[in-house]
């Protein structure tokens, strides 16, 4: 399966940018993963930002494409459930995946509406940049647990 992962910005911490980078790769024989970045919009009003965020985020799901939302106030997963959750999603014929990740300002009503799940890493409101790098390293852990091999402990 292919998992596309949506998220408003780009990556300016080195730390970051080398753990997502290094997610990634581990990822890669496991699952086709991409990762598309819009462009984050003016805070000067932020429900206008949030709002263009969101329209540039589900302009980039495809039609019939699940959409998982990180939202703080979503469903949180332990990692054996989210290997569980991915594997019924593969078992089911869906060649991908869209998982959003908003920006600064949280996510619009109109993504949560478009959301097959909305997805809770945490009640703890985390930095957008450090929930990619989070998200990265839970899918490389869930298809971990998937294929029974060494790594979650």
């Amino acid at each position: 399966m292919r998992i596309r992962l949506l998220a408003v910005g780009k990556l300016r911490d080195r730390a970051t940018i080398e753990a997502c980078a290094e997610f990634a790769k581990r990822l890669a024989p496991y699952h086709a993963f991409e990762t598309i970045e819009v462009r984050a919009a003016h805070g000067g009003r932020p429900q206008d930002a949030v709002r263009s965020e969101a329209a540039a985020l589900l302009r980039q799901v495809r039609s019939g494409e699940p959409l998982w939302l990180l939202e703080r106030t979503g469903t949180q997963l332990s990692s054996d459930e989210l290997a569980a959750r991915l594997s019924a999603l593969r078992h089911t014929g869906i060649p991908s995946l869209c998982i959003a990740v908003a920006g600064t300002y949280g996510a619009d009503p109109s993504l949560r509406e478009r959301a097959d799940f909305v997805w809770s890493l945490s009640k703890l409101t985390l930095l957008h940049e450090w929930a990619r790098a989070i998200v990265l390293e839970q899918l490389y852990r869930a298809a971990k647990i998937a294929s029974n091999e060494p790594y979650h402990h």
